[in-house]
């Protein structure tokens, strides 16, 4: 008895976290069940639509790393032009939506104030504007393809009498399939363990892992610049961990009034609010690189290598410039990611209203006093820390741009997917805590310090 007491003291914290939750009959079906939906998403994304020329797609692939960025929020389907190409992209495009939609529109904002009714109400607002953005940017994805820009992949695409039918069926197989991993996510999220929707494009960027390692295996003639780039992803792996966990603690006092007989005493209570370093997580970096990715897709289609017009030149400055490998475009990446940080976080924090919930629950901050001070003290609060945040996420944007000055490698852009760790990272601990809390309520020992 007493050696496997220490067997079981020995193993490290995470692996026996997870064995004392496979033990449990009920938690190992919540990650049986998880593992299996993620199972179910990779082989919708190996289910490609019809008339796609693979060789191209994988052309197109390795002629334009940006093709590489969007296809992380595809969970690695757009690589296979699949029914499941767009990933659950558009649902999060709706969600942000929304998000910002909410305190603006008074009806939207009073749903939010009605408790669980109003939040699936205004999840089901999602769900409906879901599809109309999943067939924009399927029919976007589709023109990108077909052209240059996408080596011709697919062809027959357009609104042409011979392509009408074939487009629209592509868009409503590509539409069903966004509709159903955000099904198969919204079931995790209520069987399983851990967010659906992040797991998915969790599951797709370590399906990547493969593919990497061979990136890697290619360079190995030059291993003094490979080790530095494997060192500088741990680093960014550290980096993220650091930032994703930190927080700034204001403390706050709750005064409560309790009755003995017929005399009422006051008595208090103390806690804190935690506002996170980087509380705007991965939206910033969304924003900026979807809104990049427009300027050189649209410049393409004016690119004329036969013409030496003024609008081809202006074009091809415009595909080079804001291309991965433009200077202006690494920078313009992080301006936008500094930009959209502050805005974000600032949408939430007036979402989350923490004055008027301190006050309504009787709570105050020491030496600040009720409603409009507590509310100006919050805002200062948050917009110091959030210039920690902001820049960091910036420099995760820029970080492939960085390493392939340093390491001089061509494909350290595309090896180096710096948002693909900040996503991986970020999920892995939002998961890891999540079964911890399972596990504390059985009186198991968590692995999250």
């Amino acid at each position: 008895m007493t050696t496997a007491v220490n067997q079981k003291s020995s193993r490290p914290a995470l692996i026996q976290a997870i064995i004392d939750a496979f033990k449990l009959p009920d938690l190992r079906s919540k990650i049986l069940f998880t593992l299996f939906i993620l199972v179910v998403f990779r082989f919708f994304a190996h289910v490609p639509v019809p008339g796609v020329d693979r060789n191209a797609l994988q052309a197109a692939f390795d002629a334009n790393p940006l093709l590489g960025f969007i296809d992380i929020f595809s969970g690695g389907a757009l690589r296979n032009l699949s029914i499941a190409a767009l990933g659950v992209y558009p649902y999060i495009t709706a969600s942000i939506i929304m998000q910002i939609l909410t305190p603006l529109v008074p009806q939207l904002k009073e749903l939010a104030q009605e408790g669980d009714v109003g939040r699936k109400a205004i999840n089901r607002y999602t769900h409906y504007l879901t599809v109309p953005l999943a067939f924009l940017q399927g029919y976007g994805q589709l023109n990108l393809f077909a052209g240059s820009l996408g080596q011709g992949a697919i062809t027959g695409i357009g609104l042409g009498s011979g392509e009408i039918l074939n487009t629209f069926s592509i868009l409503f197989s590509m539409t069903a399939g966004t509709m159903i991993l955000v099904w198969l996510g919204e079931l995790v999220t209520e069987k399983g363990i851990g967010n659906g929707v992040s797991l998915i494009i969790f599951a797709g960027i370590v399906s990547t892992f493969p593919r990497t390692g061979g990136q890697l295996w290619l360079l190995r003639d030059q291993p003094f610049q490979v080790a530095m780039l494997i060192g500088l992803g741990l680093l960014i792996v550290f980096s993220i961990v650091v930032f994703t966990e930190a927080t700034r603690r204001i403390p706050v006092q709750y005064g409560r009034s309790v009755f003995r007989g017929n005399k009422m005493y006051r008595s208090s209570g103390s806690s804190h609010i935690p506002i996170r370093v980087n509380s705007a997580g991965m939206i910033p970096l969304i924003f900026a690189f979807s809104i990049l990715a427009l300027p050189a897709v649209l410049a393409s289609y004016f690119v004329d290598p036969a013409s030496n017009s003024f609008v081809s030149q202006i074009a091809g400055w415009l595909t080079v410039q804001f291309g991965p490998t433009g200077t202006v475009y690494w920078i313009a990446i992080f301006l936008l990611v500094v930009i959209f940080t502050f805005f974000y976080t600032l949408v939430v924090h007036n979402q989350q209203n923490l004055s008027e919930q301190l006050q309504t629950n009787s709570g105050f901050i020491p030496g600040i006093r009720p409603g409009p001070p507590t509310k100006e003290y919050l805002m200062r609060v948050i917009l110091r820390i959030t210039w920690g945040g902001a820049i960091f996420l910036g420099i995760v944007a820029v970080i492939p741009a960085i390493a392939q000055a340093i390491t001089n490698l061509s494909s350290a852009t595309s090896i180096l997917q710096s948002t693909s760790l900040l996503i991986m990272v970020g999920v892995a601990l939002d998961t890891m805590r999540q079964l911890e809390s399972q596990l504390l309520m059985r009186n198991y020992e968590g692995f999250v310090n």
